[in-house]
């Protein structure tokens, strides 16, 4: 009886697909193979072997496995596979996220080998003018045994530079000067850090690898010294032969935190994100796969690799947004990471010094366990906080009188201050004065951001760009002037105003290039007196420990938004942002301008005790049933019309009409435009989440077989971190 296979390919569709298995050919889940498909070929992952096929079809053969092993190991395939029903997308697309896009392509799974490179001619030979090519000759040649291309680019040095020296004959390929073994390349040098009594007693109530699987919330206020904790924890516990995953919310934005893992495991760490090329993903997904000793530092996608040996997941920051995926495969990082730990039978650690409501939530109700760590490293003090009522007061940038004068003594006592501006570019509005002309997107419904320094005009949600005009469009009026503030006003008006004080930006826009935030960090770090001036990126993890003063420009933003979740997120931003100050020898203060010094939240905010507003929010949650209380659900389509969109999510609600589900609209979204696609949405509470698992499943397949307009789609959120 010849044997069949069922095969998951990497579109979006929510089947699978049946082929022969030729005789003499064994599969296993998770294997790569390369398939017929139509008049293509196609690479797919196999899902199951031994399957009763539909009679009366005539089913093609696979043509050949790429590999003897599955690329995705058993654990890891039970993962997607869960992943995939929970957040109902696609099963083919979840599993192939797991590989990297070479893979995906069908290249070999085949680590490519690393060039070497020896010195073999003289830097005279060299123009006078090749500084940088007589720098490289020279530093390749006091590496008398050759030097790894990687190491060359590290160092600084750039492919073309190498490829001059080749084309030159400077330099020659080599012969790598020996393989070390695993346990020499994976060798550590380092003590675990030494820990405060407060940390050593939060540490203790960790559990270990050995106990199976655990849940832990390290909630640990800013500054205590949670990354200290993590590095003991893994030095205390992985064995040689371990493998371990620290997710962080992005990499790029906190080197910091790379480095001090490298300093105590040395070239066991590794790192996965979006920045990385085919080469480098193909290379560290092989070294997961292959069970190297590694101890991965990555983004969300970090949490869907194929380890083999995984004992310990630490999520940081384990709050932050960006671990929800928004578009395609729409998983929380943190979450699958939780399922991960249990699939794995290991500890996860989330860490936060301003926990989500859902995490916090479960430590309450048992689920995970809440460990305290509320006391700063070393001898730093968490900062106190004021509320500063800036109604009927002069504002320059923003800034208000006292505030500016407060940023003058921390100058003047050689500190340094932070600015909190979430808004990027000049100014949120462009406004005429004489005839209220305000510059709107043509593809958006929402305003142009202004930015001076390219004067432009941008859409931040679809990338649109016009040139600014000096004269209002409407009416040729000169009274055409920005409105509100951004992080580039903000910077003119403090360096006009600390005209001998560097002032530095960190946006979106200042560390667009490679390299730019490193440099930027390295400014900060030297100590010597400086104004930072920032979007939330400020808020990341960062550790300046000359930042005494935080000024936070307009904190009312997310006090009536129509998100629910809106206030948590505010908190949140306004708490780790705060953390920035004080956090080495000096004290430190934070001011927060406010039109509404009188709201409770923000008076609680003074207090710096998160968990008590996180209380308070809790109740209203419940109050409101909303999320973590009961589950939620959100259809989302778009397309060419409004009309066809709030079409398609008029058809899915008789489908969701079902005992303990409530529903919401359909309604247009909150930007019901967006690069001139027309969004509606559906949401789905429900008391049950199981129940409404069912229903969703249901739903999507109905929906599957339906056809609609030309352009229109409709997508699902579960758990959705935006209701708007």
């Amino acid at each position: 009886m010849l044997s069949t296979a069922r095969i998951a390919l990497n579109r979006p569709l929510r089947r699978l697909f049946d082929y022969l298995v030729p005789e003499g050919l064994t599969l296993k889940p998770g294997q790569r193979v390369k398939i017929p498909f139509g008049r293509q070929q196609a690479i797919g992952l196999v899902v199951e072997t031994d399957i009763e096929p539909p009679a009366g079809i005539t089913l093609k053969p696979i043509h050949n496995a790429l590999e003897d092993w599955p690329a995705l190991p058993v654990e890891t395939f039970q993962l997607l596979s869960w992943a995939s029903d929970y957040y109902q997308h696609p099963l083919g697309e979840c599993l192939f996220t797991a590989l990297p896009p070479a893979l995906r392509r069908g290249r070999p799974a085949i680590e490519k080998a690393e060039d070497w490179w020896q010195a073999c001619g003289s830097g005279a030979a060299l123009p006078a003018n090749a500084h940088k090519q007589k720098t490289l000759l020279n530093w390749i040649a006091q590496h008398e045994q050759g030097a790894k291309g990687s190491d060359i680019t590290k160092a600084g040095f750039t492919r073309p530079q190498l490829k001059a020296l080749s084309d030159k004959e400077l330099i020659q390929a080599a012969t790598p000067a020996g393989e070390t073994s695993r346990s020499q390349q994976y060798k550590e040098t380092v003590t675990a850090p030494k820990l405060s009594a407060a940390q050593l007693e939060a540490a203790s109530q960790l559990p270990v690898p050995a106990d199976g699987f655990s849940a832990s919330l390290l909630y640990g206020i800013t500054g205590s010294g949670k990354t200290e904790i993590y590095l003991h924890y893994l030095k205390q516990n992985l064995t040689a032969q371990d493998q371990a995953l620290v997710l962080v919310p992005e990499i790029n934005l906190t080197p910091q935190t790379v480095a001090r893992f490298q300093r105590y495991f040395g070239e066991r760490i590794l790192v996965w994100h979006s920045a990385l090329n085919d080469s480098e993903r193909l290379n560290a997904w092989l070294k997961i796969r292959n069970g190297e000793p590694i101890i991965l530092i990555g983004t969300r996608s970090a949490v869907l690799l194929p380890f083999t040996a995984l004992k310990t997941l630490i999520v940081d920051e384990e709050h932050d947004s960006s671990y929800k995926q928004g578009e395609g495969f729409r998983y929380s990082g943190r979450d699958v990471a939780v399922y991960r730990a249990h699939l794995n039978r290991c500890p996860v650690i989330l860490g936060s010094a301003t926990p989500s409501l859902e995490s916090y939530h479960n430590a309450l109700g048992g689920k995970y366990q809440l460990i305290r760590l509320e006391e700063r490293a070393g001898e730093a003090l968490p900062p106190t906080i004021s509320l500063l009522d800036i109604r009927s007061r002069p504002l320059e940038g923003g800034l208000s009188r006292p505030a500016l004068e407060s940023i003058r003594q921390t100058l003047d006592s050689g500190s340094q201050a932070l600015v909190f501006v979430n808004r990027r570019g000049f100014a949120p509005v462009m406004m005429c004065f004489d005839c209220g002309h305000m510059v709107e997107c043509p593809r958006c419904d929402t305003r142009l951001t202004y930015h001076r320094r390219d004067r432009a005009m941008r859409c931040h949600h679809c990338d649109y760009q016009a040139p600014a005009t000096e004269t209002c469009p409407k009416c040729n009026s000169e009274a055409f002037k920005p409105v509100g503030q951004g992080t580039e006003q903000t910077e003119d008006i403090l360096a006009a105003s600390f005209p001998d004080t560097p002032v530095v930006r960190v946006d979106r826009d200042s560390t667009q290039r490679k390299g730019s935030i490193q440099s930027i960090l390295k400014q900060v770090n030297s100590g010597k007196p400086c104004i930072l001036v920032g979007t939330q990126m400020l808020a990341k993890g960062h550790d300046f420990p000359n930042v005494t003063l935080v000024v936070v420009i307009n904190a009312d933003g997310g006090l009536f938004s129509v998100d629910f979740r809106a206030p948590e997120q505010l908190i949140q931003i306004l708490l780790q942002v705060s953390g920035r100050a004080g956090r080495g020898t000096k004290s430190g203060k934070v001011v927060v301008q406010t039109c509404h010094s009188d709201h409770p939240l923000l008076r609680t905010l003074c207090h710096g005790r998160y968990l008590d507003m996180a209380d308070q929010l809790l109740e209203e949650r419940e109050g409101g049933q909303l999320p973590p209380f009961r589950a939620m659900a959100i259809f989302r389509a778009e397309a060419d019309t409004m009309e066809q969109s709030l079409q398609i999510l008029d058809n899915i609600k008789p489908l969701a009409s079902a005992p303990g589900i409530e529903i919401w609209g359909p309604l247009p979204a909150l930007i019901a435009r967006r690069a001139d696609r027309h969004r509606a949405q559906l949401v789905l509470n429900a008391d049950n989440r199981r129940r409404l698992n069912r229903l969703l499943t249901g739903i999507c397949q109905s929906l599957e077989q339906e056809k609609y307009p030309k352009g229109a789609k409709w997508m699902i959120d579960v758990d959705p971190q935006e209701t708007g």
